[in-house]
């Protein structure tokens, strides 16, 4: 009796705990918030690692339990460069691997960006990307890069914010409006509901956007007494109208590449409506837009069969 191949994958990112086992049943995946106190706009890196450390467990109980695992694979760094670090990364790559060395099996180390393409990949069914050139637009609360991919190992930024992220611009006027951090999904709903249309002035520097300047319109609009969907649809549709503007910028010197757009930020369901409608944009599947650990799952089993190297 043959055993099935079982590809185990982790990411802790400054956002989430995430877990994923990938094998011929289908992909498991689990995932869990870092706390963040009432008010606040973030969490520092030490208090991601030891919130890491204690909700590993629980996260590890929920997934079904492994026969034996052929392969485990981590995300170690934010993006796939030298210069690239941060600490909360560091505890999932100890969890791996005290993991691979216990089941005496290969680690496969990944950045969280690639990560998230590959789930982006995975789950959107179009797996078919990796053979050739596409951009993929990674937005989240701590990243806003619009990527060249020739291939998971290749990834050049073609365009990136100059200040704040957009996901970030999301938090903090979602923290003004009383959400609680993050802000993007509480946001959502009530963003549909916003009736007061803004005309963006959206200028670029190199392909470049900045968005900081929204912050502060925003705290105007509540000093003015705009109603709460009023301000979260206006922070919606900026950081939209501002990847739109990269994107055209992109797609004159890309032109008729696939986009395929991934991060947390990506959930949200006017920008996904918005993207798809202009560009024919390819969207995460339900889920995995956000952190998750799917696509270190899915990079691994493709490393380990020597689909990548």
């Amino acid at each position: 009796m043959s055993v099935k191949s079982e590809y185990l994958g982790i990411d802790t990112s400054n956002y989430t705990t995430s877990v994923a086992l990938y094998s011929s049943d289908g992909m498991e995946s689990c995932r869990r918030l870092l706390p963040v106190r009432e008010g606040e706009r973030g969490l520092r890196q030490s208090d991601a690692v030891f919130l890491h450390v204690k909700q590993f467990p629980d996260i590890f109980d929920t997934l079904p339990k492994a026969q034996s695992l052929t392969a485990v694979g981590v995300s170690s760094k934010p993006r796939n460069t030298d210069d690239s670090y941060m600490p909360c990364f560091r505890s999932g790559v100890s969890y791996a691997r005290v993991l691979a060395r216990s089941h005496g099996c290969p680690l496969y180390e990944f950045s969280h960006q690639q990560g998230h393409i590959a789930a982006g990949v995975w789950s959107s069914g179009r797996e078919d990307l990796l053979s050739s050139p596409f951009l993929a637009f990674h937005v989240s609360g701590g990243t806003t890069e619009l990527l060249l991919v020739n291939g998971i190992r290749d990834i050049q930024i073609v365009a990136h914010t100059l200040d704040l992220h957009a996901g970030q611009l999301i938090d903090r006027i979602g923290v003004l409006l009383g959400y609680s951090f993050p802000c993007g999904a509480a946001m959502d709903p009530d963003a549909l509901r916003g009736e007061k249309p803004t005309k963006h002035r959206v200028r670029l520097k190199d392909g470049c956007c900045s968005l900081s300047g929204y912050e502060n319109k925003a705290q105007k609009m509540i000093a003015d007494g705009c109603s709460k969907e009023d301000v979260a649809f206006f922070a919606v549709d900026s950081v939209s109208a501002e990847l739109e503007g990269m994107i055209d910028a992109a797609l004159l010197r890309h032109p008729n590449l696939p986009l395929l757009m991934i991060g947390g930020v990506c959930s949200n369901s006017i920008l996904r409506r918005r993207l798809t409608q202009r560009y024919g944009a390819i969207f995460a599947g339900n889920g995995f837009s956000c952190d998750n650990a799917a696509g270190i799952a899915y990079l691994t089993k493709l490393c380990h069969e020597g689909v990548i190297r």
